[in-house]
C-alpha cells in the first residue's frame, strides 16, 4: 500500500488569523493526504522539528503579518542544518512578488497568492510530490 502524502500546515510568529489555513488543510485532507496542522504562533524550530518528527512531504506554511522575510528563510535554513532539505516547502498569505521571488531562489518551492484555489494547492502538491516510502 501507497504511502499518502504527509503535508504540516504551519502559522510561524504572531499571526493570529488562522482561518484560511483551515481551509487548505481541509482541502488537502480531502484530497486524500494526511495533514498535520500545528497551530498558531510556532516558531521556525518548533515547525522544523514537528515536521521532522512527522515524517511529512510538505511543510505549507502560511503568514499574513508580514514577517515572511524573517521567519520562511529560518524554516529553510533550518531544513538546511537538519539535513531535511528532501521537505518541500510551500506558502502563502500576503506576500509581494518581489518577495516571493527572493523566497523561491532561497528553496521555497512554490507561493500562493491570496484567494488561490484549493484545487490549485492540491493538485501542485499532488504533481509535485512523490511520497516517501
Amino acid at each position: 500500500m501507497d504511502r499518502k502524502i504527509r503535508v504540516l500546515v504551519a502559522k510561524p510568529g504572531l499571526d493570529g488569523h488562522d482561518r484560511g489555513a483551515k481551509v487548505v488543510a481541509r482541502a488537502l485532507r480531502d484530497a486524500g493526504m494526511e495533514v498535520i496542522y500545528t497551530g498558531l504562533h510556532q516558531s521556525p524550530e518548533s515547525i522544523v522539528e514537528a515536521a521532522i518528527q512527522e515524517d511529512v512531504d510538505v511543510i505549507g506554511l502560511s503568514l499574513l503579518s508580514g514577517a515572511h522575510m524573517t521567519l520562511f528563510p529560518d524554516v529553510m535554513r533550518l531544513l538546511k542544518e537538519n539535513d531535511a532539505e528532501d521537505i518541500m516547502v510551500t506558502c502563502g498569505g500576503i506576500i509581494p512578488d518581489s518577495d516571493a521571488k527572493k523566497l523561491l531562489d532561497l528553496g521555497v518551492s512554490k507561493v500562493f497568492g491570496p484567494g488561490t484555489p484549493t484545487d490549485e494547492i492540491v493538485d501542485y502538491i499532488k504533481n509535485n510530490v512523490e511520497p516517501r516510502e
